[in-house]
C-alpha cells in the first residue's frame, strides 16, 4: 500500500466520485469527500457507505466525509472534481476562493460545459493559464471500480509533476493509470465515445448483428481520431 501524508479532496459524491475516493483511500491517501447535497453527505458520514450509488462498498478508514466545501479543501494541494459537466464552470467559480496558492485541479468529469467547450478551456478561464490541471477519462463503470475489479484509465495533464503525483496516488495492480500528453484527445474520447455507444445500441436493437456493430465501432474510432486531429 502507498502511504501519502498529504490529503487529496474529491468533490462530488455521485457514483464515480465516490468510487474514485474509495480507490484513493485504499491506496493509503488521506481522502476528503464532499458533495453539495448535505443530507446525502450526513448519511454517508454516519453509515460509512454511499447507500444511493454503492451500497455494498464500505468506506476505508482513510476516507473522511465533509459537508463544507471550504473545510474539504482547506490546506489541500490536490483536488479531483467529479461532477456533471454542465455544472463544472460554476463549481470552479465557487471553489476558487477556497484554493491555496499551490492547488492543482484534476477532474474525472466527462462531457462539455453548457457552452459546448472542453473543460480545460473552462478551467483556464476561471483559474488562469498558469493553473496546473489534469483530466482522467476512460472506459470505466463506477460500481466495478469500487468493487476492485480490474480497470484502466487515461490521465492527461499540463504539468508532468502533477501527472506523476496523481498517477502514484491512483495507480495499483487493479486500477491502472496510463499517462498521456494529449489533454484534448482524452477529453474528446470521453465525450464522443458515448455517441458510438448509442449508435451501437440502436444497431443491436434493430437486429443488424455483429457485422454492423463492428463497422460502426471501426469507422467511428476512425472519425474520432480525425476529430481529435482537427481540434489539435
Amino acid at each position: 500500500m502507498k502511504i501519502q501524508s498529504s490529503p487529496i479532496a474529491v468533490l462530488g459524491a455521485g457514483s464515480w466520485g465516490t468510487a474514485l475516493a474509495i480507490v484513493l483511500a485504499r491506496n493509503g491517501n488521506p481522502t476528503h469527500l464532499w458533495d453539495i447535497a448535505t443530507d446525502k453527505i450526513q448519511q454517508m458520514a454516519e453509515n460509512r457507505v454511499n447507500e444511493i450509488y454503492l451500497p455494498d462498498v464500505a468506506f476505508p478508514d482513510s476516507l473522511q466525509v465533509f459537508d463544507s466545501l471550504a473545510d474539504a479543501v482547506s490546506g489541500v494541494k490536490d483536488i479531483l472534481i467529479a461532477i456533471p459537466s454542465h455544472a463544472f464552470g460554476d463549481h470552479l467559480v465557487s471553489l476558487k476562493p477556497h484554493l491555496i496558492a499551490e492547488a492543482r485541479i484534476a477532474w474525472a468529469t466527462k462531457g462539455l460545459d453548457k457552452s459546448s467547450r472542453l473543460l480545460h478551456e473552462v478551467a483556464y478561464e476561471v483559474l488562469g493559464k498558469q493553473a496546473k490541471i489534469a483530466v482522467l477519462s476512460g472506459p470505466t463503470f463506477a460500481k466495478e471500480v469500487a468493487q476492485g475489479l480490474p480497470t484502466a484509465i487515461a490521465l492527461a495533464a499540463n504539468d508532468q509533476e502533477f501527472a506523476k503525483d496523481l498517477k502514484q496516488r491512483l495507480d495499483s495492480q487493479i486500477f491502472r493509470v496510463f499517462p498521456s500528453q494529449d489533454m484534448v484527445g482524452v477529453q474528446l474520447g470521453g465525450v464522443v465515445k458515448n455517441i458510438l455507444a448509442i449508435a451501437a445500441g440502436i444497431s443491436d436493437g434493430l437486429g443488424y448483428g455483429a457485422n454492423t456493430r463492428c463497422a460502426i465501432l471501426t469507422r467511428g474510432l476512425h472519425e474520432m481520431a480525425q476529430l481529435g486531429v482537427a481540434l489539435g
